[in-house]
């Protein structure tokens, strides 16, 4: 029974360290791809995604050593246009529902108070 438990975790550990790897070299290559290496076919996708990924993951590991020293972080979000203007339209629209709403409800009033 141990040994079964402990081939198990060695194969786990196995699979994650070629992962890891795996991932490690997509990384490296997507850097070396530059700005135009995610055109270069399906490999060079994941190999710019994972470079993508990874220099996020070192942005987040600075903002947490910075919150851990106390300093304040801000997370930097530039705002899409595209958003903004249809945030901007279902505001209006929530407006016109609530308009229709309360005409519908005055509407009921009335036809209820004549009865």
């Amino acid at each position: 029974m141990t040994d079964d438990v402990m081939r198990f975790f060695a194969a786990w550990m196995l699979t994650h360290e070629a992962a890891d790897e795996g991932l490690k070299a997509a990384v490296l290559r997507g850097d070396e791809g530059g700005a135009d290496g995610m055109s270069g076919g399906p490999d060079a996708f994941v190999d710019g995604l994972a470079a993508m990924v990874a220099e996020e993951k070192e942005k987040l590991k600075r903002d947490l050593e910075a919150r851990a020293r106390g300093e304040e972080v801000s997370i930097e979000q530039t705002p899409d246009p595209a958003m903004e203007e249809l945030r901007f339209e279902v505001g209006e629209l929530r407006g016109r529902l609530d308009n229709i709403e309360s005409l519908l409800e005055t509407l009921v009033r009335r036809t209820t108070a004549g009865k």
